[in-house]
Parts: structure tokens; C-alpha cells; sequence
């Protein structure tokens, strides 16, 4: 059912996924029988303590060819379907070549899912992974729930509940939470994020006219849309995970309420985070080479998440922007922790505010403009398409036959900033929810609203920001 899930979009990319299951369980199956065989005659000796430690040694040095090269064509899949054209493009511009494009399509997912199998396959080398079957790890690729975009997770938190027995009963309990956090998770996405999406997209489309008041509210409106979007997601992705009784990782805690960029980085896309913390961060030496070092494997991993984010400049001066603030943040974190509260959260929400913007625009001249028009002293009043935008929200249904007045359009646009930022700051986060919750009546209810005004709110296809990555 997963892989109908994901045939859903392009029947045709089945192949892919299908093929990269089959080629990383061979690789995994081939690692397996390595390391069998490797302690197999270890224990043949007369020392085997010894011989055991060696072994371990031995086996380390068998598969590290084989896990190289697992990567390596992981990397090469991602590579070619992800960055072809950008590396065409840049090739041309460089070379002055006119290489045509290819002009592949994205596969959905293919960010995630091959990520996943990049820990799976590099943790098997390490010795961490048990003896799986085919199927189960061909479930734990593709369960649907997370597939298309995450959270990013672990065989040791996955398989094992995949496995277990009583997990494949059903929880009523666990029902009634996953359709509590999938409800919280769309309308975060319809009520929220499409509404600021609307404004957002009309503001990119038309960068030269927006003037710093417009250009000002549609890097806000971006603030908001990729928090409630790609949460929102999250939290339907744990909600559907919930109803089969499956555990998925948190992936978001209040991101919004970090007093500095580290902070930041702990709380947001935490198993992102987590990934390249444990296989390239720790690898490349961590903080165990020196300061400099540090700073440098700092550096290159908040460069390769700018480029996982998307084969383009933006994400990757977007990924250098934090990486060098959150080097920042660390040469000068006695200064950082003697900041008032208040003044911390301010410096890095508005960095983070202006760092989405080079996030979102199609080129960095585009981001720059927008930059530049949100510095000049030109307010003029919000453009009509903003308003728009608001006023075709759902706060329509609660509007309705009020006296248009001068006045009125403004309070759609003051409504969801102010509830936006309310919702981010002033509530518990749908973990913390989660961790809260119980099947009563007023859970019950509270669910049905918030699906119902999803469903009535509702006009047409709606795009999760992060399937784009």
C-alpha cells in the first residue's frame, strides 16, 4: 500500500524506489555475510577473545569497500535525478557550453528515502544492525506516512516496531491520538500555511512592485507558511504513524521559540539535524580536532544542507548563512548567553525571518531586491492581491455580511499575523499536545471542528512545501 501511495504521483518512479530497496538490501546482505563470516573464523582460534577483538578490526576493513560504494551509488541516484540540470547549468555558464537540459523530474521523496538508506546501510558496516527480512525493510523505506517527506528514521527506532507482534492489533487509544494529531497537522497546513502561501507566492511572482511594507509582510507571510506547513505535516505524518500503532520521531519543538541559532538547529528538522550530526559532523571529527576544525565541520555541514534542500544557489547560500551565524554564535556564546532573553529570540528570529527569504526566491538577485525594498523608507499601503489573499481565507465564513469598510480588509491581514504568532509562541506544541492527550469528549470534538473546517476550507491541490526537496 505504500508503494501505491507513491506510485500515486508518477507510476513510473515505482522503478526507482523499488530499485534502490533492492540494490541497499543487497548491499546490507552482502555486509551481513561478511561480518558472519569474518567472526566465524575468529572463534575457530585458540585465543578467541583476541581473535574476537581482531575480528572486529577485520570485519571493519572487509566492508568498508562495500560501504563506500553503497553510498556512492546512493549518492550517484540522488545526484543524477536531484542536480543534473544544475550541474548542466552552471557548466554552461562557466564554460560558455550549451549543454541542453534534461529537465528530469524530481522523483517525490527521493531526499528521504535515500538518506534513510545512507544511515542504514553505514550503521551496518559499524556493526549496529540486526538480521532484518526483505519485506520489513522494504516497509521501513517506504511507510507511507513519512515517506514523501520525513521525518528521516533510524532502523533501530522503526524496524523493531515493525517486527513486534502487538503493534498489529489495533489501539483504540492510538486511533483516537492519530486522528487528534493529523487533525492539528492539516489545519495547520489548510488554515494556515496555504493562506500565507497565497500572499507568499503573489509577493515572489512580483518582486519589483512590492515596496517595503508589501515586501515586509510576504517575508513574514514565509516565516509563517514553511513553519505550518512543514509541521503540519510532521504532525500527520506521527498521526497516521499513531493509527497503525507505528511511533515516528518528533521532528519539530518550537523552533520559533529558540533564544539563538544553535537553539535553532536543535529544534528544527531535528532528525535532519540528527543525520548529519552522526554521519558527516561526527565523522569529519566533530569537536575533537580543535577549534578550528570545529568550526570548519560546522561549516561543511550547514553547506551540504543547504544543497540537500535543492540544486540551486539559494539553498546553498541560505545553508552558509546559518552555518556562519551559528559559527558566530558559538566564538561568542558567553556574550549570547548574557543577552537578555527577549533580545536573543529577537536577533534570531529576524535573521531567521531574513534567511527564508533567500530560502524561497527563485535567484539570489530576486532575494537581494526583496532585502533591499524592506530596507527603504517607502511604506505604501498593502497591495490588493495581499488582501486578497487573507480575505479568501476562512475567516470569510465568520465575516460574512459585515459593512465593507475601509478598515475591514486589514483585519484578515492583523488576524492570522497575530494568530500566526500566537499559535507559535503562546501555545504547547502538538508533542507536548500529544504527550497531554486523552480520548474524552472534548478531544473528540475539538478534532471533528478541525477537520471539518479543513475539509470546508479546502479549494483544490495543495502541495506540502518540503515534497519539493
Amino acid at each position: 500500500m505504500s508503494l501505491w501511495f507513491y506510485g500515486y504521483f508518477n507510476p513510473a518512479y515505482l522503478l526507482i524506489i523499488i530499485a534502490s530497496v533492492c540494490i541497499n538490501y543487497t548491499f546490507y546482505t552482502l555486509m551481513k555475510r561478511m561480518q558472519k563470516q569474518t567472526m566465524l573464523e575468529a572463534v575457530t582460534e585458540n585465543d578467541e577473545l583476541q581473535n574476537l577483538a581482531s575480528a572486529s578490526i577485520g570485519r571493519l576493513k572487509k566492508c568498508k569497500p562495500v560501504m563506500f560504494l553503497a553510498v556512492a551509488v546512493n549518492l550517484g541516484i540522488i545526484g543524477y535525478f536531484k542536480y543534473m540540470d544544475f550541474f548542466i547549468e552552471n557548466v554552461n555558464a562557466i564554460a560558455k557550453t550549451d549543454w541542453p537540459l534534461m529537465h528530469i523530474v524530481l522523483p517525490l521523496g527521493i531526499s528521504f528515502f535515500t538518506f534513510q538508506q545512507i544511515s542504514f546501510v553505514v550503521d551496518t558496516y559499524r556493526g549496529e544492525v540486526p538480521t532484518y527480512d526483505f519485506l520489513t525493510y522494504a516497509c521501513y523505506v517506504t511507510f507511507f506516512p513519512q515517506l514523501v517527506a520525513g521525518p528521516i528514521v533510524t532502523h533501530d527506532e522503526m524496524i523493531p516496531q515493525l517486527m513486534n507482534p502487538a503493534k498489529k492489533r489495533v489501539d483504540w487509544n492510538n486511533m483516537a491520538m492519530g486522528f487528534y494529531m493529523f487533525a492539528m497537522g492539516l489545519a495547520k497546513k489548510i488554515l494556515i500555511a496555504d493562506v500565507f502561501g497565497v500572499a507568499v507566492n503573489w509577493g515572489y511572482e512580483n518582486v519589483p512592485e512590492l515596496k517595503a511594507t508589501n515586501a515586509i509582510l510576504i517575508a513574514i507571510a514565509y516565516y509563517f507558511q514553511i513553519y505550518f506547513d512543514f509541521s503540519g505535516y510532521c504532525d500527520m505524518a506521527i498521526g497516521l504513524g499513531k493509527m497503525l500503532n507505528i511511533d515516528l520521531p518528533v521532528n519539530f519543538d518550537s523552533p520559533y521559540k529558540s533564544l539563538s541559532i544553535a537553539e535553532f538547529w536543535k529544534r528544527w528538522h531535528k532528525t535532519l539535524t540528527r543525520f548529519f550530526t552522526r554521519y558527516v559532523y561526527i565523522p569529519l571529527g566533530g569537536n575533537r580536532k580543535g577549534k578550528v576544525l570545529t568550526l570548519v565541520n560546522i561549516f561543511i555541514v550547514f553547506f551540504l544542507s543547504g544543497l540537500w534542500h535543492g540544486a540551486a544557489w539559494t539553498f546553498v547560500l541560505w545553508g552558509v548563512m546559518n552555518g556562519i551565524f551559528v559559527i558566530i554564535n558559538r566564538i561568542f556564546k558567553k556574550q549570547f548567553d548574557a543577552m537578555h532573553p527577549a533580545l536573543g529570540w529577537i536577533i534570531t528570529q529576524t535573521f531567521t525571518c531574513l534567511a527564508w527569504v533567500f530560502f524561497r526566491a527563485e535567484t539570489i538577485s530576486d532575494a537581494v531586491e526583496v532585502i533591499k525594498q524592506m530596507l527603504y523608507v517607502d511604506f505604501t499601503n498593502i497591495d490588493v492581491n495581499i488582501l486578497y489573499a487573507f480575505q479568501t481565507s476562512p475567516l470569510k465564513y465568520l465575516l460574512d455580511g459585515t459593512p465593507v469598510t475601509h478598515s475591514l480588509p486589514f483585519i484578515y491581514v492583523g488576524i492570522y499575523y497575530f494568530l500566526a504568532l500566537i499559535l507559535v509562541l503562546g501555545f504547547r506544541n502538538s508533542h507536548e499536545r500529544m504527550m497531554m492527550f486523552k480520548p474524552n469528549v472534548k478531544n473528540m470534538l475539538w478534532t471533528a471542528v478541525l477537520l471539518a473546517a479543513s475539509v470546508l476550507s479546502f479549494s483544490g491541490i495543495s502541495t506540502f512545501l518540503y515534497f519539493n526537496f
